[in-house]
């Protein structure tokens, strides 16, 4: 595996991703498991559970991480760098011109569209990640307070995850769910 290959398939993910982290992760599981096999899925959910705890955009610690099972720190380099270009030159761009495009209608209204889109993505993502990740009734459990406690409480996020991988590692050692 060529560090420019990884550099290139993560800098023209990196150029089509709109939302962040959520959003990218049907493209990113496209991509990464079914075009090249870089990781399974499974890998990839763990990538991105990981990823959610650690400082740092979602989407470049994901790259991050498939880039290192790749070709080790080199690939991890190569792989943050090509996802993050496209955003610097778009960014670069954007900020130049940032007055024009702030009142521009035809701006305002695109970028309305996108966040629509982005939502669907989430939401895509998010189901085809419940059917491998959901896989008993603990599981469910798990999932369901976890979801409970995003969406109706101020507990923070990470709190959440390392909550839910607590116990989810507590009913392994105890022998109530399998891998």
């Amino acid at each position: 595996m060529s560090l420019w290959k990884i550099y290139r398939v993560f800098a023209e993910m990196g150029a089509v991703c709109f939302g962040g982290g959520y959003a990218m992760l049907s493209l990113v599981q496209r991509v990464v498991v079914e075009e090249h096999g870089w990781a399974t899925e499974e890998e990839l959910m763990d990538y991105y559970a990981i990823g959610q705890c650690t400082p740092g955009v979602i989407a470049v610690n994901v790259s991050t991480f498939i880039g290192h099972k790749l070709r080790g720190v080199p690939g991890a380099i190569v792989a943050s760098l090509g996802f993050i270009t496209p955003s610097i030159l778009i960014i670069t761009l954007i900020a130049a011109f940032l007055e024009s495009f702030a009142s521009n209608t035809y701006v305002a209204h695109a970028l309305a569209g996108i966040r629509v889109c982005v939502c669907v993505l989430i939401l895509n993502s998010v189901l085809a990640l419940g059917k491998k990740a959901i896989k008993n009734p603990l599981s469910w459990v798990i999932f369901l307070v976890s979801a409970f406690l995003a969406a109706f409480t101020q507990v923070p996020t990470v709190a959440i995850i390392l909550g839910a991988g607590v116990v989810g590692y507590g009913l392994f050692l105890k022998g109530a769910v399998k891998k």
